[in-house]
């Protein structure tokens, strides 16, 4: 069965996307906890982060920090904070979360929500750094 990750990677749901390659792609949380916080998964179908192949999750941490480091430029100041998690969708995803306080990071924090123009906005800044 498709996650909603899969989804997106298919063009099926729309995102915002921050990075892609070939076997990766990043793109802003649907409900973040912070501006920025963003996802980053491997295309591939996989449930749990530990199940991809070691070169594979090598190269799933390398494209992170790529992102990381666009976040940090675009949120100077802040810390990007990592968290694997594994339980809200069966797809393995690294959130990426701009912070400034330990608070920031609690996921049972209330969401934010941002206009389609916004993510867009939110979206391009960090592409363009």
């Amino acid at each position: 069965m498709s996650s909603i990750f899969t989804k997106i990677v298919r063009g099926e749901i729309p995102s915002y996307k921050v990075a892609e390659d070939g076997e990766f792609l990043s793109f802003l949380d649907a409900m973040p906890l912070v501006e920025g916080h963003t996802l980053v998964i491997p295309k591939e179908e996989i449930d749990f982060i530990f199940d991809l192949d070691t070169e594979k999750h090598q190269r799933l941490w390398a494209f992170a920090q790529q992102v990381a480091k666009k976040l940090e430029k675009t949120y100077p100041g802040k810390r990007i904070a990592v968290a694997v998690v594994g339980i809200e969708v069966p797809h393995a995803h690294i959130h990426l979360v701009p912070i400034s306080e330990m608070d920031d990071l609690n996921f049972s924090n209330k969401r934010l929500n941002f206009t389609p123009e916004e993510y867009t906005a939110i979206a391009e800044k960090i592409k363009n750094n």
